[in-house]
């Protein structure tokens, strides 16, 4: 099965203790999108200006991502900057310039169309709601978003949430949209807006996953070291999104390997800057990194 994804491109510049990157990838499109590939064909929708370097598609047609959905615009493309404490909770935004990406009209291109999952990665829920509509018929819609729109777009991510099948949240979006600090109660509100799954992200603690009276733990996997967290939530829901597209369907047991999956994932993409750590993955890699997180469960 294949997976259609939009979400934002863009360029970054990133200060964290392990060094500096300019101008390497990002953007919620491209870190899910390269997480996903591992497992399922994926479909990329979003937009990039004139200067994106030759470099970014060539990574993009490495993993055999569709960029049929890419439209390159006269301009320059979203750049952003963040700054990291040495304790990585703190980030100090340096510079957000929207370039094109404001003026983005995100199209479902019609070889799109019979795509059975859609991946609506971290942007303006409008954005989100625009493409779904676009669709003949319904997929299995993963929603991924964030404390930013939840302050200034509650109408219209609410309004999205009556579509949605899946919503990804952390535990702090999760409280700021139901008030519930009890993770059982705030999912079993997430759940009466209208996804049938939630999934919440508790960080470098694991993921809670809820379907009706149904409840699953995955742990936070331990790792040596942090190079870089920032995209670590988009290749979470690239991961998550693209195992499920590869299985096909979507039940209980299929989405805890999911949940598993996208959690692997956002591990290997923290270990360097930008995707490089998910660059270059192997099977034999997600294979024996998805056999540590059984081990830290087994007993």
């Amino acid at each position: 099965m294949s997976l259609v994804l939009v979400g934002s491109l863009a360029l970054d510049t990133i200060e964290a203790p392990a060094g500096r990157v300019e101008d390497v990838l990002g953007g919620t499109a491209t870190y899910a999108s390269i997480a996903a590939s591992h497992f399922t064909h994926t479909r990329l929708i979003g937009v990039v200006g004139s200067d994106f370097p030759e470099e970014g598609q060539r990574v993009f047609e490495k993993h055999q991502v569709d960029l049929a959905g890419m439209q390159i615009e006269a301009g320059k493309t979203f750049r952003w900057g963040g700054k990291y404490a040495p304790n990585f909770n703190d980030r100090e935004t340096l510079f957000t310039h929207l370039n094109v990406f404001e003026h983005f009209n995100p199209i479902l291109p019609e070889a799109y169309h019979d795509s059975r999952f859609l991946l609506l990665a971290n942007i303006h829920p409008s954005l989100q709601h625009h493409i779904l509509k676009q669709f003949d018929e319904h997929p299995f819609v993963g929603l991924d978003t964030m404390n930013l729109w939840i302050n200034t777009a509650l109408d219209d991510l609410k309004a999205l949430l009556k579509d949605v099948d899946l919503l990804m949240v952390n535990d702090e979006e999760a409280l700021m949209l139901t008030g519930e600090r009890h993770y059982g109660r705030a999912a079993r509100d997430l759940m009466d807006m209208g996804p049938e799954w939630i999934v919440i992200k508790k960080g470098s603690h694991g993921a809670l996953l809820f379907h009706g009276e149904r409840i699953f733990s995955a742990p936070g996997l331990i790792l040596d070291e942090v190079i870089d967290p920032t995209g670590a939530g988009d290749s979470f829901a690239g991961g998550l999104m693209g195992y499920l597209a590869q299985a096909g369907q979507v039940e209980f047991d299929i989405m805890k390997r999911a949940v598993i999956n996208g959690s692997l994932m956002a591990s290997f993409c923290v270990e360097d800057f930008s995707i490089r750590a998910m660059d270059d993955l192997a099977p034999a890699d997600i294979a024996s990194r998805y056999s540590s997180f059984e081990n830290l469960t087994r007993f």
